[in-house]
Formats: structure tokens, C-alpha cells, sequence
């Protein structure tokens, strides 16, 4: 079966691959293209070298998630770290930030930001299911 490019829509769900929705450095309106609505994300294409500037959220804390490079996230405080691939950061909405691609080629990371907290483990099982996790690995 072939991965999935370009957004597909179907019965409560929607899919797609990140690199499809634009191959231009800027915003990539994951929200939008899935008809996300219970919570803002993005993915943010930028440049080898390139500087964000500063900002900081009124109401949204976001969680950051790297895809593919490196970056160096700077707080408020004047504290930096270093993301790669699979690097993560809770940033509170109040809080300044500012992102700067640290590796070589382009930097690509996701925003999820949302507000009035967690609603918690909700997840149940369809009927006929007796557990979330699969029959478990072969020969078990």
C-alpha cells in the first residue's frame, strides 16, 4: 500500500503527510487542510540559518514537536536548547519564545497550542474488542 500525500477525507477522520501541504519554507495549516477543531496546530517550515522573532501567546499553551532538522528554542529567560528530530517543548501561553534553525537544511516542527486543560482518558474500546494494544507480538 502507498503512504498517503495529499489529504483524504473520510467518515470522522482525515489524513495526510505534512510535506504535501506546501513545499515552500512558512506555515503549513495542518488545522485547516484536517478540519481540526478542538485545538490550533501548524507545522512551520524554516530556512537553514533563519531567526524567528519573539512572541508569546495570550490564552494558548502550545506543544512543540520537531519533524525533520535542528533547532534552538530560546525563553524569555535567555535559556536555549536544542531540538532535533523527535525533540519536544511545552511552552506556557505567557511565555516569550523564539526559534532559530540550528542545523543544516531546513527545519520542519509542529504546533499544537489549546487552552482549558485536559480532558482526560476518554478512550474506550468498540464493541467486540478486548484490548487497545493488538494480540501482542507473534507467538506470544
Amino acid at each position: 500500500m502507498d503512504e498517503v500525500r495529499d489529504v483524504v477525507e473520510g467518515g470522522g477522520y482525515a489524513v495526510c503527510n505534512v510535506d504535501a501541504l506546501s513545499d515552500e519554507p512558512g506555515f503549513r495549516k495542518i488545522r485547516r487542510a484536517l478540519g481540526v477543531t478542538a485545538f490550533g496546530v501548524n507545522a512551520i517550515e524554516i530556512p537553514e540559518g533563519y531567526e524567528t522573532g519573539s512572541h508569546f501567546h495570550e490564552e494558548q499553551e502550545e506543544l512543540y514537536f520537531m519533524h525533520r532538522g535542528r533547532i534552538e528554542i530560546e525563553f524569555g529567560d535567555d535559556s536555549k536548547y536544542v531540538l532535533g528530530p523527535g525533540g519536544l517543548a511545552r511552552v506556557d501561553a505567557a511565555t516569550v519564545r523564539k526559534i532559530r534553525n540550528v542545523g543544516d537544511g531546513p527545519a520542519v516542527y509542529l504546533i499544537a497550542g489549546g487552552k482549558d486543560g485536559y480532558v482526560g482518558r476518554d478512550g474506550r474500546l468498540p464493541e467486540g474488542e478486548t484490548s487497545a494494544f493488538g494480540p501482542g507480538p507473534p507467538g506470544a
